[in-house]
């Protein structure tokens, strides 16, 4: 007799609606969900290479409140200055960016929240997994 082969579940596609609303401006978002103004020119809204630093952000952080909630220690406040730095050359992709943390909370220590920063820019973050391998991604943390 052999044993059954293990089953996967499947991941569902993520689905994302964009709408043309004028000029180089789109209203983005999951279909019947709610909705973030992208804008080419940043006027309205974020551009495009904007909204990626956001996402890259916002996902590292996602981690580094789980992961520091988990060693008792949760945060109080989290704010990420992102810098972007991108290449001179046509598509103008980013070739460096510079996450930096100020984080505070009682009992945190700088050693653990750069753990669990490396921990989700490394290893847990799909945001940052989905881009370039040769995308430099440092980070700085200030305990406040």
């Amino acid at each position: 007799m052999t044993a059954p082969a293990a089953t996967k579940t499947a991941t569902k596609p993520s689905r994302i609606h964009v709408e043309w609303v004028g000029g180089h401006r789109f209203d983005a978002g999951r279909p019947n969900g709610p909705t973030a103004r992208i804008d080419g020119e940043g006027e309205t809204g974020q551009s495009p290479p904007e909204t990626l630093l956001t996402a890259l952000a916002t996902c590292v952080s996602y981690d580094v409140i789980d992961i520091l909630a988990k060693q008792r220690t949760p945060l109080e406040s989290l704010e990420i200055d992102v810098v972007g730095e991108r290449v001179d050359t046509i598509p103008r992709r980013y070739k460096h960016v510079t996450l930096n943390f100020r984080i505070s909370g009682k009992g945190i220590k700088k050693e653990n929240a750069l753990k669990a920063i490396e921990l989700s820019a490394n290893r847990y973050c799909s945001v940052r997994e989905s881009l370039r391998p040769d995308l430099q991604v440092d980070w700085t943390v200030e305990i406040v």
